[in-house]
């Protein structure tokens, strides 16, 4: 194979190969391949990743981070504009929420759409939802004030929205955004940093 977009010129993804070629790569290219997805191929991935690897929140934030210690993940949308972000998580600071996971949405238009926070949790299925229905308490020195997401343009982007990841690969994810409970043909691709 000699890119990511190879594994989508057929009429199926092969997982196996897909998950084992982005293990294989050091970060900054993993990150460039995965963020250069199109918004078919992220629709092609979701499918393919149904029931190929369980993801849990310690595929999102690794067993050992410390609490209120960020983790990073790049994203690419399936939006025609304002496709770059990065989702950002931690765990908690609070052993009774120790099944979750806390984060925010950060992208150029912050000050506009406002951060777009969340609380993620595994799902029995072997996804995890980001839901931004849910808000976390507290947050890290240095990420963007806490508000809800009905204040600002959040309303119209993240209020009563869940988004559903799948696992493809060990730092890589797909995920759909839905709202009030129907899907959404709105995909989006997360590589997480070391």
């Amino acid at each position: 194979m000699s890119g990511i977009h190879d594994f989508f010129s057929g009429s199926s993804v092969d997982m196996k190969a897909l998950c084992e070629y982005l293990d294989g790569l050091p970060q900054r290219k993993r990150i460039d391949e995965v963020t250069s997805l199109s918004a078919k191929e992220q629709s092609r991935l979701w499918d393919a990743a149904h029931g190929f690897r369980k993801v849990t929140l310690d595929d999102i934030v690794p067993p050992g981070t410390a609490p209120l210690k960020q983790v990073i993940h790049h994203g690419r949308n399936s939006m025609p504009i304002f496709t770059r972000f990065q989702k950002r998580f931690c765990k908690p600071d609070d052993p009774a929420r120790k099944n979750e996971l806390w984060g925010y949405n950060h992208q150029d238009l912050s000050i506009v759409t406002g951060p777009g926070y969340y609380v993620s949790k595994n799902v029995d299925d072997g996804e995890v939802v980001i839901d931004y229905r849910e808000i976390p308490p507290r947050k890290p020195n240095g990420w963007p004030e806490i508000l809800p997401n009905s204040a600002k343009l959040s309303r119209f982007i993240y209020y009563n929205m869940e988004d559903f990841l799948r696992g493809v690969s060990k730092h890589v994810t797909i995920g759909r955004a839905t709202r009030s409970g129907r899907n959404l043909d709105n995909w989006f691709v997360l590589c997480r940093e070391e």
